[in-house]
């Protein structure tokens, strides 16, 4: 005769003759499991992290630190090593008569034309750069050679397609002026980039062009991404192409855009080659940085050239933390 063999619930009223049951028993060794796993884990990102850290350390570490420390010292570029530590003097204003960065009306006027040309490259190049990715996420003859094309602005070094871009412009040779006098836009050639109130549209229109392909890339892969099942669903209902973009397609790629937004904001926000080869040194679009290569290398006053250095950093980076912490509730939710 077969010997009956307990099942698990008598083994452990037997183990436990009060009657409790440790339900944690079992959920512990796992927790447990959890926690080593999630500690390799680190440990192993961290391994991987520590060379690219190191490199960033000294590549862009070290010279942001030397940066910092002359713009609170009087160093010139005849005289690096001996300078001397001056404080905020190149910020602030003295009793001396010497009168630092935040005195100076053309570095604020800089700071002006940076945020200026920012905002508005930048948000042209999302809408453009959207408009151009529903395009080219459409099937159509020819579709993959029209995506190759759109890459080509891009692909240009920025100062050969400033060059590009001044030649056009030319008030005497540019095929901008001949194009619009022969459309009967204008009655004679405009100075694109020496005129003080067209000179910044002009380089904003130089870089949308240029930018807008990376935008519009950017938006095409997360298209591409997007299922089917809803936009079937909003056609079988008869929703509006329009409605269905601003309800559904837009919400799914505001990652996407995001990313290509912020990115395009650094760019615009240090933007320096396609300004400087345009106008130089006009003060109609002199931008931060071109404010300090300008203290930086024809003033030679190094000191004064790092203090402005420094304040297009800590711009930048709080402009970049409160974009992404705006980015990260919008994503969340507004949690």
């Amino acid at each position: 005769m077969a010997t009956r063999q307990p099942t698990l619930a008598q083994t452990s009223a037997a183990q436990n003759p009060g009657g409790a049951v440790d339900a944690t028993q079992p959920a512990r060794p796992r927790r447990e499991r959890g926690t080593r796993v999630r500690r390799r884990r680190v440990r192993a990102a961290w391994l991987f992290l520590t060379p690219m850290l190191i490199g960033l350390a000294l590549v862009a570490g070290w010279p942001l630190a030397r940066t910092f420390w002359f713009s609170v010292t009087d160093a010139s570029l005849s005289s690096l090593e001996g300078a001397n530590f001056i404080g905020l003097e190149n910020y602030l204003v003295h009793d001396n008569g010497w009168y630092g960065i935040l005195a100076d009306p053309l570095w604020w006027q800089s700071v002006w034309n940076t945020l200026y040309f920012a905002l508005v490259s930048v948000s042209l190049e999302a809408v453009l750069g959207v408009i151009v990715a529903l395009v080219l996420n459409a099937h159509f003859r020819g579709r993959t050679l029209v995506r190759a094309a759109m890459l080509i602005p891009w692909a240009i070094p920025t100062v050969v397609s400033a060059k590009i871009w001044a030649w056009m412009l030319n008030d005497q040779f540019g095929i901008i002026n001949h194009l619009l006098m022969t459309l009967g836009l204008i009655d004679a050639p405009r100075s694109w980039t020496a005129d003080a109130s067209l000179s910044m549209w002009a380089v904003i229109m130089v870089d949308v062009w240029k930018a807008t392909p990376f935008v519009a890339l950017l938006v095409l892969a997360a298209l591409q991404m997007l299922p089917s099942d809803c936009y079937e669903a909003a056609k079988v209902d008869g929703i509006h192409p329009v409605r269905v973009f601003f309800r559904v397609t837009l919400p799914l790629i505001t990652p996407a855009l995001l990313v290509a937004v912020i990115f395009r904001a650094l760019d615009a926000l240090r933007v320096f080659d396609v300004i400087y080869v345009l106008t130089s040194n006009a003060a109609s679009t002199m931008t931060m940085s071109i404010y300090a290569r300008q203290q930086l290398v024809e003033f030679q006053d190094v000191g004064y050239g790092s203090a402005a250095s420094t304040l297009l950093f800590m711009i930048i980076a709080l402009v970049t933390v409160v974009y992404l912490y705006l980015g990260r509730r919008q994503l969340g939710g507004g949690s």
